[in-house]
């Protein structure tokens, strides 16, 4: 619309030209050399424009011939471009549906064509990885790190290539000189991460983190989330041997996240163990209520050690307030009034959970029934239910349930993968183990406090010799005398005596290891240690 103003103006302002010469006639008259030239100022001006048109189709004309083996050879180079760039086309697309010999075919059009043009080099490479050619796509795309503008892309592909294989040190290599080149590269920032935190160098992963933040290769809630996770694993490292450095770590890592589990879990125990019991106790609050976990509740309980059982259950209190309708808060309350002897408190805070119980509801029930009526049948019963139960939530990451978090992925190495969840397709978690072990002791301690049975006691007359003493024929002619035997104090009981049998030793009672097999077999999920089926090791 701007050219179709412009093209009018201009023609208007060429016909007010004109007009304006019409109106207002006069004569040009030329004297040169002898010759004489008179005409008319519009026939003066035409010619002029006439000559000026013909100057500049003459030069255009000589300008063509002179150029004209440059515009050839520029035709000839377009045309061997859009050929090669056509072959890169139906490469890629090659590439993309599995064909390995069309992807080959076009790569090998694209280099001939193209040259060294990078997309040419990286379809190379990509026919040879789609061919298994390992060998040829390592040697395209270190031909590409000798260019500045391929070098990353090299450095990318060496790096897959190393992965592929299982080489872990040519692998970091080629990320390290990745992020060296470029600090703010997301992919080689993260491979020297998680390849610092598997060797333990949590230092060297968080100066890492902290340049790729400074490039601009990271949000700024990333980059809070993950400088947490390395501080707690840095913390988790230094524990031990450092608990002044390890609480530091701790506590930053709390204030960057302060839901991360792991990192309050550690900066409560530091700080309970160095006297802050209230500091410790408002961290361990704040993630609890945004991830109820059993670890949290543990080292909560244990804020003060010199605290009664009674004192810790009223202290629980206080946390699963935060969270009131979370199975987690009935099952540490529950473990919490158990421990202090209130079976009431514990049967009541596990009741909402009985219509679908969880492995650990089952578990804590059964040391329930142990602990307060010693009633071991009971007790073994919600341990056969626990086999079957609903699995309880663990750290799992990549579909891997580890016993204790970490900062990266056991499988691919990812940076803060675990997960607080539910496991797919696991028999039983690691943490039932602590729980069955409290199972076995409580049956065990309600078999022992069982009181002695006592011995039949037979009555008999003594003006009547013994039937034992008796010749045969003797025996056989007396009639069988109902005698009472005492079994139990409250329950007499007559039978009838012919011969005294020696009375057989009592058999020592046998207390089963409740475990949780994903098969209980033949013999039940409660077969004894001394049986024949061995018992599988509880656990994933």
């Amino acid at each position: 619309m701007i050219r179709l103003v412009v093209y009018l103006l201009v023609l208007s302002l060429v016909a007010f030209g004109i007009a304006w010469l019409a109106d207002r006639p006069g004569s040009v008259v030329i004297d040169w050399q002898g010759w004489q030239i008179e005409t008319s100022i519009l026939v003066a001006a035409s010619a002029l424009l006439a000559l000026l048109a013909a100057t500049i189709l003459l030069w255009t004309l000589v300008r063509l011939i002179v150029r004209s083996p440059d515009i050839i050879a520029f035709s000839w180079r377009a045309r061997r471009r859009n050929r090669g760039w056509s072959a890169v086309t139906r490469g890629l697309v090659a590439v993309g549906s599995g064909d390995a010999i069309g992807a080959r075919r076009a790569a090998n059009d694209a280099e001939r064509f193209l040259g060294r043009e990078p997309l040419a080099q990286l379809l190379a490479a990509q026919a040879a990885q789609l061919s298994g050619d390992a060998a040829g796509a390592e040697a395209a795309f270190r031909e590409m790190t000798q260019t500045p503008a391929t070098r990353l892309l090299g450095l990318r592909g060496l790096h897959v290539e190393a992965r592929r294989r299982g080489d872990a040190t040519a692998a970091l290599l080629a990320a390290d000189e990745a992020a060296r080149h470029e600090p703010g590269l997301a992919w080689a920032a993260d491979a020297v991460i998680e390849a610092r935190c598997l060797a333990g160098d949590f230092a060297g992963a968080l100066a890492v983190l902290e340049r790729e933040a400074a490039h601009g290769g990271l949000e700024r809630a990333t980059h809070r989330r993950r400088r947490a996770v390395l501080l707690a694993a840095q913390a988790q490292a230094l524990e031990l041997s450092e608990p002044a450095t390890a609480r530091e770590r701790a506590l930053e890592a709390t204030r960057l996240a302060p839901t991360l589990v792991p990192a309050a879990d550690i900066a409560g125990r530091l700080l309970g163990a160095a006297g802050d019991a209230r500091k410790a106790a408002k961290i361990l609050e704040t993630a609890y209520a945004s991830t109820p976990h059993p670890d949290l509740a543990d080292t909560y309980l244990h804020l003060r050690p010199g605290d009664s059982s009674r004192e810790r259950l009223k202290r629980i209190r206080t946390l699963t307030s935060r969270m009131p309708a979370h199975p987690e808060s009935a099952m540490v309350l529950a473990r919490a009034a158990i421990d202090a002897q209130e079976f009431d408190v514990a049967r009541t805070a596990l009741a909402p959970l009985l219509g679908d119980p969880t492995q650990r509801a089952c578990l804590l029930m059964a040391e329930l029934e142990a602990g307060e009526s010693g009633d071991v049948g009971k007790a073994r019963e919600w341990t056969a239910r626990a086999v079957r139960a609903q699995r309880d939530p663990a750290w799992v990451a990549d579909g891997v349930v580890a016993e204790a978090w970490g900062p990266v992925s056991p499988v691919t190495g990812k940076l803060d993968a675990f997960e607080w969840k539910l496991p797919p397709g696991v028999a039983t978690t690691p943490m039932l183990e602590n729980e069955a072990e409290r199972v076995k002791a409580a049956i065990a301690a309600a078999i022992e406090a069982r009181p002695e049975p006592v011995a039949p006691v037979v009555d008999l007359t003594p003006d009547e010799p013994s039937p034992s003493l008796a010749p045969d024929s003797e025996a056989r002619d007396l009639p069988a005398k109902e005698t009472p035997v005492e079994i139990e104090p409250s329950r007499p009981v007559s039978i009838p005596v012919a011969k005294p049998a020696p009375a057989a030793p009592a058999a020592a009672p046998v207390v089963a290891m409740p475990h949780l097999p994903d098969d209980p077999g033949p013999e039940g999920p409660f077969a004894d240690e001394a049986g024949s089926r061995p018992r599988p090791p509880f656990g994933v």
